[in-house]
């Protein structure tokens, strides 16, 4: 079944005011699919900046993503759309078209470790990174202080050793992303397991931050494993959450070496610097429409 991104016209309106855009899709493959993209542009006085595509054998699927400048007039832009709708629905496509530079309404989560939370809200803060927090949910009162030093919302959304209570608690957190309009959901280290239904919801917008090179040491206490494996590389993994733990497409992975010296403290400390990388790169490029899903895997363009 064809899926459409794009309904409401005065939304785009209002963007055609600024002229670079990001178009992003996914369709079944065939002949001549970027050419029939790239013409349509091209003849609505687009400019194309960037064009990455990539057609996968195994799943018939042509992934793309294009960079684009358009002349500042609504009604162009208008004429591009309603055009480009057609041929989208021609080739059932799944397609957005964002402004560039957007920033993504997230909310974050977290536990009782902060690394990954402090490296989000610095990078938000001072380097750039395309994201607006719309909150801090966490189960621990920990990070309240730093989270509002920053300016941000903390939500302390605490769970009972229960099953009614962790529904309760779960409940909160989507009634709070909905009524934030969050885009996107961030794990940063959030140590709890969501359910089945929640993970549904927001499948291919909630990403996660595993402190393991999946598929190796999945569930608690990766690194422990790692240590008692006596493994020579450490690793950390970002992933769509999907109802399966530890299993959603990955997005990106990094490793360090390790040696027979190290302790778990060290495996631990090591371990959350990659984190922190792994994490953070995740969340830009999902931010920049550079991530597309390809069923258990990612396509991610540079």
């Amino acid at each position: 079944m064809k899926k459409q991104y794009l309904s409401n016209l005065n939304y785009y309106k209002i963007c055609a005011m600024n002229t670079n855009y990001i178009l992003t899709f996914s369709c079944p493959d065939t002949s001549g699919i970027q050419s029939k993209v790239t013409s349509l542009l091209y003849k609505n006085f687009a400019f194309l900046t960037d064009v990455q595509s990539y057609s996968d054998i195994d799943s018939n699927t042509f992934f793309s993503r294009t960079v684009f400048t358009i002349a500042e007039l609504s009604d162009e832009f208008e004429k591009l759309i309603n055009e480009f709708e057609q041929l989208a629905n021609d080739l059932q496509m799944e397609w957005s078209i964002d402004l560039e530079g957007k920033k993504i309404k997230t909310l974050i989560a977290v536990s009782k470790l902060g690394h990954c939370l402090n490296d989000l809200l610095y990078r938000t803060k001072f380097r750039d990174m395309p994201i607006e927090i719309v909150g801090v949910i966490s189960n621990h009162e920990t990070y309240r202080e730093i989270v509002e030093f920053h300016g941000f919302d903390f939500h302390y959304l605490p769970i009972e050793k229960n099953e009614e209570s962790r529904k309760k608690q779960e409940k909160e957190f989507n009634s709070i992303a909905e009524e934030k309009n969050a885009e996107l959901i961030v794990l940063a280290r959030y140590m709890q397991i969501l359910s089945a239904d929640f993970s549904s919801k927001w499948l291919g917008r909630c990403i996660n931050i595993h402190h393991s090179f999946l598929p190796s040491f999945k569930g608690a206490k990766p690194y422990h494993q790692a240590f008692d494996k006596g493994v020579k590389l450490i690793g950390a993994t970002s992933h769509f959450v999907t109802s399966d733990l530890d299993e959603g497409p990955i997005i990106e992975q990094n490793i360090e070496r390790v040696n027979h010296s190290d302790s778990t403290d060290d495996f631990t400390r090591k371990g959350n610097d990659i984190e922190s990388t792994v994490l953070s790169r995740s969340v830009r490029w999902y931010a920049e429409k550079r991530i597309l899903i390809n069923g258990t895997k990612t396509i991610v363009f540079n």
